[in-house]
């Protein structure tokens, strides 16, 4: 299998209808679920008023705030937000083109009133909106719903995984910490292109048994190792040099992110590098329009979301890394790259 071979059209259009698949729920909860611009055409608020108001949790405000930004719905005025000129014409009520009851008339979708369930609670809903079922940390120790999961995971992976390696240069370095590295396929990808690494997968099981299977089928195995830990409760292993986290941290809230950029730096040698690829909003947190609407599928079924690049380069520098660079790859997604300072 070649792993850095592209295709000769892009799919990034493709991606954003799958990964973007909710954000109409979340505006229809917004909308006729809270009438959030009503209330913030009379009332321009910041985020923690807006929570205090509706009784709702901080992570899955922030995503519903700036994926409302993002659709030119919401503007800042100094750190309140109000309706833009297009929402005080059509989503606030009194307007005579208010469309709030064309709304309502979806708010009885399962995913709609799971979105008010999780702003209220910031509880994780049940993964792909199914009734009654396990959200995705749960769901993912089940080994039949761990190994069709990873291996869709995969399947994105064979765009994404080399465009990763393109955008990095490893020849100072020599082993590769995969962790929680799915299928395997970015570390693939990493050791196609620079054929003196090695690479160690981290994945609690029983992905480490689907990874290793995965990395077999694609005649890996020579070079890359697997190791079933939690990586929240075990010491990750010293012998490598660069740690990838690859779309990892959107599972994830802040206070998790902080211990395994933690865990990251104590395991990581002097001058070793830790690579966070994923999809990043802008320092604004005003879009890109695609990031927070794949953040709203993430706040329904993870414990995480979107962070934006500076939320993502504050985390690793307060973990004690240095010299942060982020580079755009592919489809939405970008890396940060950072170093163990000496």
């Amino acid at each position: 299998m070649d792993f850095l071979r592209v295709p000769t059209t892009d799919p990034t259009a493709i991606y954003r209808h799958r990964d973007g698949i909710y954000a109409g729920d979340l505006l229809i909860a917004a909308v006729a679920g809270l009438d959030l611009f009503t209330h913030l055409a009379a009332e321009p608020s910041d985020k923690t008023a807006i929570c205090r108001h509706f009784g709702i949790k901080d992570r899955p405000t922030d995503v519903m705030l700036t994926l409302l930004r993002a659709m030119e719905l919401l503007e800042l005025d100094g750190d309140a937000f109000r309706p833009t000129a297009i929402a005080r014409e059509h989503l606030v009520e009194g307007s005579p083109w208010f469309v709030g009851p064309y709304y309502a008339a979806l708010l009885d979708r399962a995913v709609c009133r799971e979105f008010l369930d999780i702003l209220r609670t910031d509880a994780v809903a049940s993964w792909s909106g199914t009734t009654g079922g396990p959200d995705w940390h749960t769901a993912m120790l089940d080994a039949e719903f761990a190994d069709r999961f990873t291996a869709a995971m995969d399947s994105r992976g064979a765009f994404l995984a080399p465009a990763l390696a393109r955008s990095l240069e490893l020849a100072a370095y020599g082993h590769v910490l995969d962790v929680a590295g799915g299928s395997g396929i970015y570390a693939c990808a990493l050791l196609a292109k620079h054929p003196h690494l090695h690479a160690t997968v981290l994945e609690k099981p029983p992905v480490d048994a689907v990874a290793a299977r995965s990395i077999a089928a694609k005649g890996g195995t020579d070079r890359i190792a697997t190791l079933g830990i939690d990586i929240f409760t075990t010491r990750w292993p010293t012998h490598a040099d660069v740690h990838l986290l690859s779309n990892v941290v959107h599972d994830w809230g802040e206070t998790a992110i902080a211990e395994l950029l933690a865990r990251s730096f104590e395991a990581l040698p002097t001058r070793g590098m830790v690579v966070i690829h994923d999809a990043f909003l802008n320092a604004e947190k005003s879009g890109p329009l695609s990031v927070a609407a794949y953040s709203a599928l993430l706040m329904h079924s993870t414990q995480g979301r979107c962070y934006s690049a500076l939320e993502i380069q504050c985390a690793l520098e307060q973990a004690g890394f240095v010299a942060c660079e982020y580079r755009a790859t592919a489809a939405d997604r970008g890396r940060i790259v950072a170093r163990k300072s000496a």
